[in-house]
């Protein structure tokens, strides 16, 4: 059984570590806050040229854009799929980036295609490595405070090799926040574009918009709409997946908080029930002195008075 001095240090190292996972808890608090409060204040623009997507697909009943093009001649391994992979640069939140890299293996198996893999992050970077899946080299990007300006060199990035024929299908496999409490890693195409009404205009009803006229044509306006909406929803995959990485970390250390106050529980009745025993011991061997001594004093004033008499 563990000595007070060892139970004792144990106490301390585990106080120790209970500041830092307090520390991160609020930092974690901190950036969620802050990257909650950007994506609002981006999010009614992105949301407003997805509604004026779903304008133009509502109100044309042909539309022959390279955006919408599926490329079905291209098949197997003839296709090139591009899957982004958001994860986290550091650990210690919970599942996510375990989820996000099964996901994104998930989706490479079942695009059965020429598969080109870019990962944000450096958690994930080091997974596939370690997996050997060849990566691409020049796309490497940090997940910490995602800004619309990253979102744009990614955009741009897919978007050129996607126009130049480089590129027939793009994936971002990413984490979304469902709510305050859990998230979920999942998988979004974002090229090519589909007729159907996306999320954020779904509530919408744009029957009656068969009236709309576009100038100079609805392609024309597609092709300066798509790519901001393109950019708009990396934007809102890097800050969805920040915002749950912050949220996962927080829970992982409030978590590991509870953990620790109750080793701290379990060290200090252990003290105690150790001290307590120790101080038995200590007053047992006083007592015992105590009467040795008596009798050692009783045995020489009977040795006394034999001598006396």
């Amino acid at each position: 059984m563990a000595n007070i001095r060892e139970i004792s240090g144990r106490i301390r190292s585990i106080h120790d570590t209970e500041k830092i996972t307090n520390a991160m808890y609020m930092i974690s608090s901190t950036k969620l806050r802050k990257a909650r409060k950007e994506h609002e204040g981006n999010l009614p623009y992105f949301e407003e040229l997805n509604r004026m997507y779903a304008r133009i697909t509502a109100s044309t009943t042909e539309l022959n854009n390279v955006f919408l093009d599926e490329r079905p001649e291209k098949k197997g391994m003839d296709r090139t799929v591009a899957i982004v992979v958001i994860t986290a640069d550091k650990g210690l939140a919970g599942a996510y980036n375990h989820n996000v890299c099964k996901l994104a293996e998930h989706v490479m198996e079942m695009t059965g295609a020429n598969n080109k893999l870019y990962v944000v992050g450096e958690v994930g970077r080091q997974y596939f490595a370690s997996k050997h899946v060849r990566m691409s080299g020049q796309f490497k990007y940090s997940a910490q405070n995602p800004s619309l300006h990253r979102a744009k060199l990614i955009g741009n990035y897919i978007l050129e090799r996607y126009l130049d024929g480089r590129m027939d299908e793009a994936y971002i496999v990413f984490t979304q926040m469902k709510n305050n409490i859990s998230s979920e890693a999942v998988a979004m195409r974002i090229l090519p574009l589909t007729d159907e009404l996306p999320d954020a205009a779904g509530e919408h009803d744009f029957s009656g918009a068969t009236h709309v006229n576009f100038h100079p044509t609805p392609e024309d306006v597609l092709n300066n709409v798509v790519p901001n909406m393109i950019v708009g929803d990396i934007y809102s995959a890097l800050v969805e997946s920040f915002c749950s990485e912050q949220n996962d970390r927080m829970m992982a250390m409030d978590t590991a908080n509870k953990n620790a106050e109750e080793m701290v529980r379990e060290l200090s009745i252990q003290y105690n029930r150790e001290r307590q025993a120790m101080i038995t011991q200590e007053i047992t061997e006083v007592i015992a002195g105590a009467k040795a001594q008596k009798k050692k004093k009783e045995r020489k004033k009977l040795a006394l008075e034999n001598d006396l008499k």
